[in-house]
């Protein structure tokens, strides 16, 4: 009887819940309808993969840190692009005013559909970051970067003047604020970051990212991008290969890793991605120096595959989707180009 008087007690106070503040407030996990996490692919297949869940969560926040000329602006452009394929609403907050609409087009971005601000401080920034996931219209909001976010009285104030702590304690009372309205809104948000050294730090890795810890408790995934090595055509550098380690991962296992180019005129090589994982998985067979899937011959060499798929959109993306499919990930590559090129074939 005491046992049937509990559960009543609990009926009625979550419905007294729910009836205050709303469906959804209060449910048993194994009820809820979205167990499955909503996803912004990154346009990177190898990071997708190692991000456990086929890209960027929605209704969270993720950090990308690492040195510059790492690749952290192209990755968000990417991830721009992407959302915009898939009919979706993206934001720039470019705290750094240092955003390249031309190289951001490169990268897929539609600029004209591209909605960006340039705040002159980090508490304008943050109320417009604020503003944009409350309208619940906004699918991805990147912030660019989070030490860029400077503190009015800062900017206010004299050169010399020492402001300790103004940084992170913004950055604490913003994220408290927004962390809810986030999962309520369904908005990806991604802060780019810079890194910082400890002074004094005998033992132990020395690297920090600026603002504070608040950030490292919000995000729900932290990428660490750094630049591995430069990739030459003859004596010319047209590229960077770039690593990303996923240092911390609510929503899959942590510590996974993915390499991929990234190349100055087009942004990340989303064919070499393709290749890589491809062959990995033994969907792409490789013997020797040849590429192939099935019986159709990529190429001789690896920059020779990567062209060919490059020139054969609905190839890549057919071997994409099976990967994807092969790695339990729904397939949602989308190719753009595919009305024009039956166009220009008619001609």
């Amino acid at each position: 009887m005491a046992e049937e008087g509990k559960d009543k007690a609990l009926e009625t106070t979550v419905a007294q819940i729910k009836r205050r503040f709303g469906e959804g407030a209060i449910m048993k996990l194994g009820d809820s309808t979205s167990m499955n996490v909503d996803v912004i692919p990154t346009g990177c297949l190898a990071l997708d993969l190692a991000l456990g869940i086929g890209g960027i969560p929605r209704g969270r926040i993720t950090e990308v840190y690492g040195p510059e000329s790492s690749g952290k602006t192209t990755l968000c452009q990417h991830i721009i692009a992407e959302c915009q394929k898939m009919g979706g609403v993206a934001a720039f907050v470019d705290m750094e005013h240092a955003l390249d609409p031309g190289y951001a087009e490169k990268c897929g971005v539609k600029i004209d559909q591209l909605y960006i601000s340039q705040p002159d401080t980090g508490e304008q920034g943050l109320e417009i970051t604020e503003a944009l996931v409350r309208s619940g219209a906004v699918d991805v909001v990147v912030i660019d970067s989070v030490a860029a976010l400077v503190p009015q009285a800062e900017i206010e104030g004299d050169m010399g003047d020492a402001h300790v702590g103004l940084q992170a304690r913004l950055m604490s009372q913003a994220l408290r604020k927004l962390t809810g309205a986030i999962k309520r809104s369904n908005t990806a948000v991604i802060f780019t970051n810079q890194l910082r050294m400890k002074i004094g730090v005998l033992f132990g890795n020395p690297e920090t990212t600026s603002g504070g810890n608040a950030l490292k408790f919000y995000a729900a995934v932290r990428l660490d991008m750094r630049r591995l090595e430069a990739i030459k055509q003859g004596n010319e550098v047209i590229g960077n290969r770039v690593r990303v380690r996923v240092t911390k991962n609510k929503v899959a296992p942590p510590f996974k890793v993915a390499e991929f180019d990234i190349m100055f005129d087009r942004g990340i090589s989303k064919e070499g991605s393709i290749l890589d994982v491809g062959v990995e998985s033994g969907i792409i067979e490789k013997r020797g120096a040849f590429f192939s899937y099935g019986d159709v011959r990529l190429g001789q060499g690896r920059e020779n595959a990567k062209l060919f798929l490059q020139e054969n959109p609905e190839l890549a993306a057919q071997i994409e989707n099976e990967i994807r499919k092969s790695k339990k990930f729904k397939p949602i590559a989308v190719v753009d180009d595919v009305p024009e090129a039956d166009e220009a074939d008619t001609l």
